[in-house]
């Protein structure tokens, strides 16, 4: 799999969720609008069902033309923008709860997953991600969730990229490591 391919034709993702590329544009909201009309999706409201696809074509303009950075800022308001699980509680249930989200916030055929492998080090922990969005959008949403549950006696929570798969190479899925100190 690659990234901005949705895995299905039918698969849709709700407008809580699609409204984080707004946010994550911060001043840039109208160029974000832009975008998003350009690519099928105007005005993006809560409660109505928008495609993916549609979606992961935004991503790719906003890939090529803004870069890695904007991915990751987008992905960080993730979490302030689609539903999640009330009941995240500590640092390996955020984890866990990303894919609980996704599947809140997708519908319509097969999304691909967020799987929590868990500690792999005192202080690091593993996720692997196939979907087709791309790596620096899921690095800012776990990057999010690991900072705002971080683990106790925690001073900082980082992500990275893992040495294995990347779906940027073409690979399936990707994996990120979490760490702190």
């Amino acid at each position: 799999m690659t990234q901005f391919k949705s895995f299905s034709s039918q698969v849709e993702v709700n407008g809580e969720t699609v409204f984080s590329i707004v946010d994550g544009m911060g001043n840039f909201k109208e160029k974000a609008l832009d975008i998003l009309e350009k690519n099928g999706i105007t005005n993006p409201k809560p409660n109505i069902w928008y495609s993916q696809q549609n979606w992961l074509n935004a991503f790719k303009e906003i890939s090529e033309k803004l870069g890695r950075g904007t991915l990751f800022s987008i992905g960080q308001k993730i979490p302030e923008n689609a539903k999640f699980p009330a009941t995240i509680d500590s640092f390996e249930k955020a984890l866990e709860s990303i894919n609980v989200a996704y599947k809140m916030n997708h519908r319509g055929g097969e999304i691909g997953y967020y799987k929590y492998v868990g500690s792999i080090g005192t202080k690091e922990a593993k996720m692997i991600c196939e979907n087709p969005y791309p790596c620096d959008f899921d690095m800012g949403l776990i990057d999010a969730m690991a900072k705002r549950f971080k683990p106790e006696n925690a001073i900082s929570v980082s992500v990275r990229h893992g040495n294995g798969s990347c779906r940027k190479k073409g690979d399936n899925l990707c994996e990120y490591i979490v760490y702190w100190h």
